[in-house]
């Protein structure tokens, strides 16, 4: 039913109002704070595209349709190539989902009088289609990355030169073995960073001599991943002496002793990508190291509930996005091909 009086909101001030009421949510467990935030982000996004001062219900289907076309050219930030990268196919229909959800409250709500996302012509990208840019790294990549990270936990502590004039850092202010933990959880375990930078202390357990992450995802969902022993060395080294002596319960600090945040942890991945072979190395997000450990886990044959289950997902028919094609891995799978195998004799 289309409202008796439209309210001729800018898209600044609609932005601001949803998002107020997308926050809230979270007060009754309707949203989750990383889905209000990532909902925050978008809107942001479609303020700066639409223009603040635009009235809302004055934009169309074509502008819509723009503003799709722009975000889906806008530079990814969290890439570190001299591009930028372009948007994924996912990121693309993330931004669709969060601005049509806006204009759907906004019809309800007597901002809007037609929601023009009705009228838009652009459409979402198929799912399954071939991707502009491989995510995973390949094994050689990852390898070079994961043994750049153990290098620099094992590195000794050994004290930076100061600037004349500055006072020296305190030696609880070394970061070596954090970035080095942040690395390997993220090749190993592919946890969104979002799990990542909320993890604490008392989230690591061990039983039976296995060192467990009990890991707190999306939609309060928990998960208790084993840790390899690797990564499990990695962690009790940083909690033995990388990590800063604090009252606060997070597992990752700053050197100021604060909780990382989640733009915290490219700059970490990008600087043991420094140590890196020039070969092996090729920049990579967070979520593209997510991508890895699914990607390398089932191209191992691990079975694909397991693989499930240490991503976090619902359903295994999610998998299809975490996984890239790795070269080579059809012929790899065909010169092993289970009904060639001699007969097992016993």
């Amino acid at each position: 039913m289309r409202p008796a009086e439209l309210n001729r909101l800018t898209v600044r001030e609609a932005a601001d109002r949803y998002v107020e009421l997308v926050r809230a949510k979270t007060l009754t467990g309707a949203l989750s704070m990383s889905t209000a935030e990532v909902y925050a982000r978008d809107v942001a996004t479609l303020v700066a595209l639409a223009g603040e001062e635009a009235v809302l219900d004055d934009l169309t289907g074509e502008d819509v349709d723009a503003i799709l076309l722009a975000f889906a050219r806008k530079p990814d930030g969290r890439r570190a190539e001299p591009t930028g990268g372009l948007q994924s196919a996912s990121s693309q229909a993330r931004f669709r989902r969060s601005i049509s959800a806006l204009f759907k409250h906004a019809t309800l709500a007597g901002w809007v009088q037609i929601n023009p996302m009705a009228m838009a012509t652009v459409t979402a990208r198929e799912r399954g289609g071939l991707r502009a840019e491989r995510r995973a790294l390949t094994r050689e990549q990852a390898q070079g990355l994961i043994g750049a990270a153990r290098q620099l936990g094992a590195e000794p502590a050994v004290a930076a030169p100061v600037a004349k004039g500055r006072r020296r850092p305190r030696s609880d202010q070394r970061t070596e073995s954090r970035d080095a933990l942040i690395v390997l959880l993220l090749s190993t375990v592919g946890p969104r960073v979002s799990e990542l930078v909320r993890a604490n202390v008392e989230d690591f357990y061990t039983n039976d001599g296995v060192r467990y992450w009990r890991i707190f995802g999306k939609g309060g969902k928990t998960r208790d991943v084993p840790l390899p022993g690797v990564v499990a060395q990695a962690l009790e080294a940083y909690l033995a002496g990388g990590r800063p002596e604090t009252a606060d319960k997070a597992l990752l600090l700053s050197w100021r002793g604060r909780r990382l945040a989640r733009g915290d942890v490219q700059a970490v991945i990008d600087r043991v990508q420094r140590q890196v072979d020039p070969s092996q190395r090729r920049s990579v997000t967070p979520h593209g190291l997510r991508h890895t450990t699914a990607t390398h886990l089932l191209a191992d044959a691990v079975d694909m509930d397991a693989v499930r289950r240490v991503l976090g997902h619902s359903d295994l028919a999610t998998l299809g996005r975490y996984r890239d094609e790795l070269p080579g891995e059809l012929e790899v799978a065909m010169r092993s091909h289970p009904l060639l195998k001699p007969p097992d004799r016993r």
